[in-house]
């Protein structure tokens, strides 16, 4: 194993690693510990008696030396927050235990994502338990759009519904909630979405990112903040004596693994709560209990220990399949039932609907970059990319404008457009992807109270919006002026931080073992990244959808088999490809185990190339 050229602080940043400066991808690549951090990483190594490159991962991630431990073995006993500390989790905790008392009839209103879909199962599996029979609705991508809509909510009201909790929308739903009051049904929020500084009318609105709210869990997806309402409500019934006749408790640590899956796929940081969430329910996992996560697994043919990579590239996207291109349902409604026949024909469903969305992708992706490039071709140092199709599926939006983010580092904005039948006005509905330092979820607030959608909300890194037609040419310049100072920074800080260099004899299990303890990574825990200096490429060709593999051969003839995602006809695909037949590049990704078929053997994920010779 290797390492780069031990820099002083003062040049750190100066020195590019392996005196790359412009990868294939555009990037410098640097170390990412500096100078000062691998003095905290030696500190880190002896304190705690743990291996050099250990030290070195945790102290560029920023562990500090007497959190180790607690990094390491992330428990929900050290680091679950009182729930009460969220701004209205009393009174809405108060509120969910008078209806499970009374039998009252509850509906959930959630999104239609990963995040929605496990939110839904959550609470709906925690008041099935209680002898409730809650109704989960999921609203309509195409035909309804985010969050609560008026009709929706007079109709829950219609069969019943008495009190209706949202779950990861609801924040900014002011006149749906309004008509749900009008109605006489009361309405709890569960959402994690930045807030505006009003809120609409509900009975509680918890939300970690409501401006008013300082228990510091602004980084849990919703998912992680409905745990912790349930915890809240199931305490509030323990407080009065309802356990004490006869009813038993929901087994709600047997739940973390609808967390983890929701915390991994809605890319929210892996910190603080979300590394216990995630940690905890991976092993809740492994068992295998929820029915529907089990005919998921089945159907997509996984039989090994899941990991986040499982989580955010197999389960995931067959999950969201439904909201994207199908039934807005069948995600929520798979995880939160206990029927296994029905279980398996709802996962054979999404799997069915998960290879569509993937054509459909792709076919809307190749559209996509080649305007994309022409736009940036003309305006290089546009600061977001904003395209629109009446014929692109509004399902598939986000993942486009999520690889036009990745591939042309700055914010994209992807817009279906379609034609109301009855007033004849067009409508663009759109999602919007980021990059770091770039706040996305902001602009869109912004561009609301400008008064130039028709709704929109979401995260810094993620949003959606709804536009008028006549409105779109001035949102671009809004979106442009509001953005450029920011995008402009972010591309020319644009990096690809490496942990350090190696050579295939050195990728082995035991690292691979030795680097899972600093796991799981995710958002706000990058997962290690490793440069292999000049290394021979060898049997690269085009698999599968649009992936590059290959291997890559060091001098001493050790070899390390690599793929590279979605990278044909990109300019990583393309430097690979003419690589083939043993042209040395510096080549940098990720390592991880590949079990696939019964094989046990490590692989590279290529992010990134770059040609020595055009180097310095």
């Amino acid at each position: 194993m290797g390492a780069a050229p031990d820099l002083a602080d003062g040049d750190v940043g100066k020195q590019p690693f392996l005196g790359v400066t412009s990868s294939v991808r555009g990037f410098e690549w640097r170390e990412r510990v500096s100078g000062h951090g691998r003095a905290i990483a030696s500190a880190i190594s002896q304190r705690h008696e743990l291996p050099e490159l250990l030290g070195r991962v945790l102290a560029a991630r920023n562990v500090a030396i007497d959190d180790v431990p607690v990094f390491l073995e992330p428990s929900l006993k050290a680091l679950m927050p009182d729930p009460s500390e969220l701004r209205d989790m009393d009174q809405a905790a108060a509120r969910l235990a008078d209806a499970v008392i009374a039998g009252e009839t509850v509906a959930i209103f959630g999104d239609y994502d990963v995040d929605g879909a496990c939110s839904s199962a959550l609470v709906a599996r925690f008041l099935s338990h209680h002898g409730l029979r809650p109704r989960i609705y999921i609203p309509d991508r195409l035909r309804e759009g985010y969050g609560p809509n008026a009709p929706a909510i007079g109709e829950l009201v219609k069969q019943g519904a008495s009190l209706i909790v949202t779950v990861d929308c609801g924040t900014t739903s002011y006149e749906p909630l309004a008509h749900a009051k009008k109605l006489g049904a009361e309405v709890i929020v569960i959402d994690h979405h930045q807030s505006d500084e009003t809120l609409p009318e509900a009975h509680s609105i918890i939300n970690p990112n409501r401006q008013d709210d300082v228990s510091g869990q602004g980084h849990l997806c919703a998912a992680g903040v409905v745990f912790l309402t349930m915890v809240a409500v199931a305490r509030e019934l323990r407080r009065r004596n309802y356990y004490k006749e006869g009813n038993t408790e929901h087994a709600l640590m047997g739940d973390l693994d609808l967390v983890a899956l929701a915390t991994v796929c809605d890319v929210v940081p892996l910190e603080g709560l979300n590394r216990a969430y995630v940690n905890k329910g991976l092993q809740v996992m492994r068992q295998r209990h929820n029915v529907g996560l089990r005919a998921l697994f089945d159907t997509a043919g996984l039989d090994q220990t899941p990991t986040p990579y499982h989580l955010g590239y197999i389960l995931g996207p067959r999950i969201n399949a439904g909201g994207r291109i199908g039934d807005s349902g069948l995600g929520a409604r798979l995880l939160s039932l206990p029927n296994p026949h029905e279980a398996a024909k709802i996962a054979e469903t999404l799997d069915r609907l998960n290879k569509e969305r993937k054509a459909i992708e792709t076919e809307t992706l190749d559209q996509a970059m080649a305007e994309a490039e022409m736009l940036l071709d003309g305006e290089p140092e546009l600061p977001i990319i904003l395209l629109g199709a009446e014929n692109w599926h509004k399902g598939v939006v986000g993942l486009v404008a999520s690889r036009l983010t990745d591939r042309f580092q700055r914010p994209s904005c992807v817009l279906s457009w379609t034609k109301d039948g009855a007033s004849g006005s067009v409508s663009g509905t759109g999602s919007l992807r980021s990059v770091s330092g770039v706040d996305i979820g902001g602009a869109v607030r912004a561009a609301v109270a400008a008064g130039l959608l028709l709704k929109g909300g979401g995260h810094a890194m993620a949003a959606g919006l709804t536009v008028a037609r006549e409105k779109v040419e001035e949102l671009k310049v809004f979106l442009a002026t509001e953005l450029r100072a920011s995008s402009h920074e972010a591309r020319a800080a644009a990096a690809l931080e490496v942990d350090g260099a190696l050579t295939p004899s050195a990728a082995n299990q035991e690292l691979i073992s030795l680097l899972d303890r600093a796991g799981p990574y995710g958002q706000g825990n990058p997962q290690p990244v490793f440069a292999f200096p000049a290394h021979r490429v060898r049997y690269a060709k085009v698999v599968g959808d649009a992936h590059v593999r290959a291997t890559i051969e060091a001098g001493d003839g050790s070899r390390l088999d690599a793929i590279a995602f979605r990278a044909a006809g990109q300019p990583l695909g393309d430097l690979l490809l003419e690589a083939n037949g043993g042209m040395p590049l510096h080549v940098c990704g990720t390592l991880r185990r590949d079990t696939w078929g019964g094989r046990n053997r490590i692989e590279l994920t290529i992010q990134d190339a770059a040609d020595p010779r055009r180097q310095g």
